[in-house]
């Protein structure tokens, strides 16, 4: 329902209400314009805007396709990898999406000391590739405690690799403050670019996949992040050949 190019042009607000869609969906084919409105803290005009982009005439044609999304999906809500990866391939393959990798391997080639951080799942793919890129030749490290001593001398000439999926953990945006107060450049893996962590990046690279939820926990798959993590470790492998 959702195609790349239409994310992409979503604004801040646009995206927050995107966000809040696709997590209660549900709901909002039951809901009222004002009551949508009132949840996700936007104006009437600002739905209509959003509809409008999705080549709806109004709300309740934006609710009618909605629903029919549903009860085409209603009983495969859990997916193949094979979709994930390949949604992944048709949305994020196109564009500057290389050029950023190119961007971030010159930067990480530059830098003197090169740091991972991420929590839950993301905590587990920092300490992945912190040592896929020391297996390559880039020494680096990982932090995945939200309570690790951080000492600002040590930061001179870093990179700090953040990754997050929805770019508003918490702890991650705390960190990144930290780490880029004490003259740390950030780079940013997320699954969008409308998010606070990818505003205060040095390079944010997003990959624009479906968020799937299981209950409370977040199951989005992290097969791009994977891909992002080597390719960029080859990449500052064969220029350090060069």
């Amino acid at each position: 329902m959702f195609t790349n190019e239409m994310i992409q042009s979503f604004n801040e607000l646009e995206m927050s209400l995107y966000n809040y869609i696709t997590k209660n969906s549900e709901k909002v084919v039951y809901m009222r314009i004002r009551e949508l409105a009132d949840q996700t803290h936007v104006s009437t005009s600002t739905i209509l805007r959003f509809c409008r982009k999705l080549n709806c005439e109004g709300f309740s044609e934006f609710k009618v396709k909605l629903k029919l999304h549903l009860d085409r999906n209603e009983k495969t809500n859990l997916k193949s990898t094979k979709y994930y990866l390949s949604e992944f391939m048709e949305r994020t393959m196109k564009g500057n999406f290389e050029s950023y990798i190119q961007e971030t391997a010159d930067l990480v080639m530059r830098s003197s000391k090169v740091i991972f951080v991420g929590t839950g799942s993301s905590g587990i793919l920092a300490e992945f590739g912190a040592r896929y890129f020391s297996s390559l030749g880039k020494f680096a490290s990982f932090i995945k405690d939200p309570f690790y001593p951080i000492n600002s001398k040590d930061l001179k000439d870093s990179i700090a690799i953040i990754l997050s999926v929805s770019g508003e953990t918490d702890f991650t945006l705390k960190l990144a403050n930290l780490l880029k107060g004490e003259g740390s450049k950030i780079i940013s893996i997320t699954n969008s670019k409308n998010c606070t962590l990818a505003k205060i990046s040095d390079i944010n690279i997003a990959y624009y996949v479906t968020e799937v939820y299981l209950g409370e926990a977040n199951i989005t798959t992290q097969i791009p992040v994977i891909y992002i993590l080597e390719e960029t470790a080859h990449t500052i492998r064969k220029k350090s050949e060069l």
